[in-house]
Parts: structure tokens; sequence; C-alpha cells
């Protein structure tokens, strides 16, 4: 999510080097390790509580569902939520270039998994590990016309929808267009989002008024995200750790 056309406030932490690495070793060690990122334990835990029943439910009514984890990076969210990994687990399956492309999880319930993001390397390395049966490489903010299709096609037809710590790299106009897509799909789905604190509040605050103008707000929950990086702390003095506000969010079965 840290190439050219992605919008990063200037206070927060760029990590381009390791979006852009063959393999999440690097992200594993210098995100997950050095700064605590723990906020899939919590991504999990609200997914738990408010979409994996309803998802045990369509399993045994014999249905496979669309599973889309957008902006997802190398995926880690979806070994989360899809697989069911916690923290520790996503580190030691990351510990290496050999162990990182064998998931050592499985599947919670019968779903088509698409990964969407800015990274060819990330998305290429989440489809050869099976994270993604699918994926779509493309800016969002400037998506070319092909990239627009597939991305709209992808949401459109989805039932489960994740982006987790994501939004703040999107322009406002980028969030409704995506989430229109995902509200104006047939049946019943889900979306899980959050939001950083201290990053980009007012990006935030329009966000959540955007997706209440589209979707049916089910629950939320407030957590941890990671430690704040040194430039980070410099910039908000007194601050150690970056929050996350957890949101789910249903579309209405038309």
């Amino acid at each position: 999510m840290a190439e050219g056309g992605v919008k990063t406030e200037e206070k927060k932490q760029h990590f381009d080097d390791i979006y852009v690495a063959e393999t999440p070793v690097p992200f594993k060690e210098r995100i997950l390790d050095e700064l605590e990122y723990i906020s899939d334990d919590f991504n999990r835990s609200e997914f738990d509580r408010l979409i994996l029943p309803w998802t045990e439910h369509q399993a045994s009514q014999g249905r496979t569902l669309n599973f889309v984890d957008l902006a997802a990076c190398f995926g880690n969210t979806t070994m989360a939520t899809l697989y069911g990994m916690d923290y520790e687990a996503i580190r030691r399956n990351w510990r290496d270039r050999e162990t990182c492309y064998s998931i050592d999880g499985q599947r919670r319930f019968p779903a088509r998994s698409t990964g969407i993001d800015i990274s060819a390397s990330a998305m290429a390395y989440g489809e050869k590990a099976g994270i993604f049966d699918e994926t779509v490489v493309a800016d969002l903010n400037a998506p070319t016309k092909e990239q627009d299709r597939a991305v709209d096609a992808a949401l459109s037809q989805a039932h489960i929808v994740i982006s987790t710590a994501a939004l703040v790299y999107l322009q406002p106009e980028t969030v409704d267009k995506l989430v229109a897509a995902f509200a104006r799909g047939r049946g019943e789905g889900y979306m899980l989002v959050n939001f950083l604190n201290p990053f980009a509040l007012e990006k935030a605050d329009a966000t959540k008024r955007t997706l209440l103008e589209h979707l049916e707000f089910v629950g939320s929950r407030a957590s941890r995200h990671r430690r704040l990086s040194a430039l980070e702390q410099e910039n908000y003095p007194g601050e150690e750790w970056s929050l996350l506000e957890i949101w789910v969010l249903r579309r209405p079965d038309r």
C-alpha cells in the first residue's frame, strides 16, 4: 500500500520498502515484532463475535462465500479472520522465507478469497502461498479502467469485505466508491473495517459517515493496534500506542 498513488499522512510512519518486499518476512520483523502489531487478535475476535456465526450458518446451507481483503498487504488479517490464526501463529508462520509459503492453518468456512492491493509483490506472495485464490493489483485512489472494473466486480459480488489499518491511505471519494460497490451487491453481506488513532482523525470521521450512508451498523470495539514508531512518538508526544476502533457493518439482504 505504499507506492506512488498512496496518500499517507506525513506524521505517520512510512513502510514503503516493506510493502514491496517479495515476502512478508520484513513485515514480520519490523512491524509485527518490533512494533508489537497485535491488532489482528482484536480483528479476529470481533469477526468471531459478529460475523463467524453467520458464516457457519451459510456453510451449513452448502454455500461458499466470496471473501475480499481490501488493501490487503500480505494478507495477515485474512489469516486472522478466515483462518482463525492469532498474532503468535502469524509470526511463527512468517518467521522465514521457507515457512511463509505454507500456511499453518485451515479455512474456517468455505470461501473464495480475493486480495486487492497496490503492491504487486504482496499480491503475488498471497496467491502463491494460497492465502488468496485471486488477486487484483490496483492503485485504489487512481485505478485504470480495467482495475476499476475488477475491483468493482470483486466488491459487488463479495459476501464479506475486510479492510483493516488501510482506510487511512484512501481518499474520501475512493472510500465512497468502494463502499457503494459492496452495498449494491445482492444478498446479506458484512464489512469489517477499522480506524486508527491518532492518525488522520478527520478522514476517519468522514469515512464513518460514508459507511453509515450505505450500510447498517452492527457493532464495534476499541483495542490496541501497534506501538508507535520513534518518528510517530516525536510527532505525537506522550503517545506510545496507536489505537484501533473496529467496526462491523451489514449490507441488507435485498
